[in-house]
């Protein structure tokens, strides 16, 4: 396996993932990031972004919006996405261990993982709207 050189940006990087639980994109990370490195740029942040995610150490979520979002938490869990604001959060309650076993069901490819997004309107925006 390839060994990596200590990186203070990557690590800062993590650490400011680690920090939120509000799954930012790129641009949010790069915008935090900028405060400790001014010189940093987006490039830098896109590159060691993808390279966590290659390494398990965060994983990069697709939620339809064209912007990834990036998530420090690498345990099995499940997301929901609010339609009008674009806030990523994740979902307090366990994955369902039974939903890989009945898609192998009904495939003759071997299921391992899934991932599972919920859309609709967070709190916020709903109490928003009722003003």
């Amino acid at each position: 396996m390839k060994v990596l050189k200590y990186s203070r940006q990557r690590e800062s990087i993590k650490a400011c993932l680690m920090g939120r639980k509000d799954h930012p994109t790129a641009d949010a990370v790069y915008s935090s990031i900028r405060e400790e490195f001014p010189n940093i740029s987006l490039g830098t942040v896109y590159r060691n972004l993808n390279l966590l995610v290659e390494l398990g150490e965060i994983q990069k979520l697709t939620c339809g919006d064209g912007k990834d979002h990036f998530d420090a938490d690498t345990s099995p869990h499940y997301h929901f996405v609010c339609h009008s604001c674009g806030a990523v959060q994740d979902l307090a309650m366990s994955p369902l261990s039974n939903l890989d076993d009945m898609a192998n069901a009904v495939t003759d490819g071997k299921i391992d993982s899934h991932t599972v997004y919920f859309y609709g309107t967070c709190g916020a925006c709903l109490k928003q709207n009722m003003h």
